[in-house]
C-alpha cells in the first residue's frame, strides 16, 4: 500500500473508529512512518538499528545477501510489510523443507500472527496501534507475495491481465512490464514497472510484490496472473475487495484497541460503523488513479472538521536526538522504536519455533524490563541475529 492508503485512510478509520483528531494523527503518523523507518534514518538519529522497519532502494541494492543478510532482510519484511498467514500451512505437493519454509512465509489476511500483532499493541501507546494498522492493511494488499528473497515463491512470467469492467462483464487488457523505475505508471495503456527478472533465487529483485511492480499498492486495481508457489496457475486478486476488508477491519481492530470489544477475532469487520460513509470510501477505493491522497485526505477532514497535517518525515526527530538517554524512551520515535523492537522479537520468534531459521534465531523477549532493554536479548542473543 501507498502514503494515501497507510496516513490518511488511516486517519480516517481512526476517526471512525472513535479516536479524536490528534490521537488519529499519531496513529497515522506512525502508520505511515513503518515505510520510512531504515536504518539509515536510524543510524542519523543515534537509535538502535534493530528497530528498522524497511529497508531503502539503496540499502537492498547493498544489502548482503549470505545467510546473515537474508535474515536481516527477511525479519524486517516478514514482520512488517509480508505478515505471514500461516507459519503451519502445507504445500499441495510434497516439497523440501526447504522450500516449505518459504512457503509459509506467503502473505495473507487473518491469520494467527495478524491476531498477536493487534493484540501485542493493546494498553501500549497509540505508536503500536498505527504500526499494527500498517501491518494489518499489508496483509490484505500484499496478499500471495512472501518478505524473503525467493524466485520459487515471489516471481511471476508474461502471462498478467488487468480486469476492466465492460457491458457484458470483464474485459481483459494485458498488462505490460518495463524496469526503468525513473518513469512513471503508465494507467491508461496498462505499463507498469516491475523488478528485473532474475533467476538467482537470493535475489533481491525476487523480494516481495516487486515482479509484480506496484499493482498490490494500487486499490482500484483487478488482475490476473500466475505466481510461481501457486506452480502458475491463475490467480485473481481483486484489490477493491480486498481494500475495502481492509478499511473495515482496521476500524474493527482500533475499537478493540479502545477496550470496545474485550477480544480481537479474525474475520470481523466494523461494517456497520463504516456504512454511512460507504459510498464514499468505495469511491475513493475504485477511482482510477496512482494516488488517492488528495480524496482520503478530504474524506478525513469532512469527518472530523480538523486539517490534516501532511506526513513530515522531520517532525519528532530533534525531539528524540535532544531527549537525555534515559528519556528516549518516551520521545514519539521512542515509542514508535520499541513497538517495532516488539514487533519484529514477536514475529521473528514465531518464524523460529515454526523450525524456520530464515528470520535467524530468537528467543522470548524479557518481559518486565522497560524500555529497549526488554528487546536487547532476543535482538541480540546470537551472532546470527546481529543486524
Amino acid at each position: 500500500m501507498n502514503s494515501d492508503f497507510h496516513y490518511y485512510a488511516t486517519y480516517c478509520a481512526s476517526i471512525i473508529a472513535g479516536y479524536s483528531h490528534q490521537e488519529a494523527m499519531t496513529i497515522s503518523y506512525s502508520d505511515q512512518l513503518v515505510d520510512l523507518c531504515c536504518k539509515t534514518l536510524l543510524r542519523d538519529l543515534g537509535a538502535p538499528l534493530s528497530a528498522a522497519t524497511t529497508q531503502l532502494q539503496l540499502e537492498l541494492m547493498e544489502a548482503r545477501t549470505d545467510i546473515i543478510g537474508l535474515q536481516d532482510i527477511t525479519r524486517i519484511w516478514s514482520s512488517f510489510h509480508f505478515l505471514p498467514r500461516d507459519l503451519s500451512a502445507k504445500p499441495p505437493t510434497p516439497c523440501s523443507k526447504k522450500y516449505l519454509n518459504k512457503y509459509r512465509l506467503i502473505c495473507g489476511p487473518n491469520g494467527k500472527l495478524l491476531k498477536m500483532t493487534v493484540e501485542l499493541a493493546k494498553d501500549k501507546p497509540l505508536q503500536a496501534a498505527g504500526l499494527a494498522m500498517h501491518i494489518l492493511a499489508d496483509t490484505w494488499a500484499h496478499t500471495y507475495f512472501a518478505g524473503t528473497p525467493s524466485m520459487v515463491i515471489n516471481n511471476t512470467n508474461y502471462h498478467f491481465y488487468e480486469l476492466m469492467p465492460g457491458e457484458d462483464g470483464d474485459i481483459r487488457r494485458k498488462i505490460t512490464f518495463r524496469h526503468s523505475a525513473s518513469l512513471p505508471d503508465d494507467l491508461d495503456n496498462c505499463i507498469y514497472t516491475s523488478s528485473l527478472f532474475q533467476d538467482n533465487e537470493k535475489s533481491i529483485m525476487n523480494l516481495g510484490h516487486g515482479r509484480a511492480g506496484h499493482l498490490p499498492d494500487y486499490s482500484f486495481i483487478r488482475y490476473q496472473y500466475l505466481p510461481a508457489w501457486a506452480e502458475y496457475e491463475e490467480y485473481t486478486k481483486d484489490n477493491p475487495s480486498d481494500y475495502h476488508h481492509a478499511f473495515c477491519q482496521m476500524v474493527y481492530a482500533m475499537k478493540y484497541l479502545r477496550g470496545i470489544h474485550k477480544e480481537f477475532e479474525t474475520e470481523q469487520y466494523d461494517t456497520d460503523s463504516v456504512q454511512p460513509h460507504i459510498q464514499e470510501i468505495d469511491n475513493i477505493i475504485r477511482k482510477r488513479q496512482p494516488d488517492a491522497s488528495e480524496d482520503w485526505q478530504a474524506l478525513g477532514e469532512k469527518l472530523s472538521g480538523k486539517t490534516i497535517d501532511p506526513f513530515d518525515l522531520n517532525r519528532y526527530q530533534e525531539e528524540y536526538k535532544s531527549a537525555p538517554k534515559d528519556q528516549k524512551d518516551n520521545t514519539f520515535i521512542g515509542k514508535f522504536i520499541i513497538a517495532a523492537l516488539a514487533q519484529k522479537s514477536m514475529v521473528t520468534n514465531q518464524i523460529f519455533n515454526s523450525g524456520s531459521k530464515l528470520a535467524g534465531y530468537s528467543i522470548d523477549y524479557e518481559k518486565g524490563l522497560p524500555g529497549r532493554q526488554a528487546f536487547r536479548k532476543p535482538i541480540f542473543c546470537r551472532k546470527e541475529n546481529k543486524p
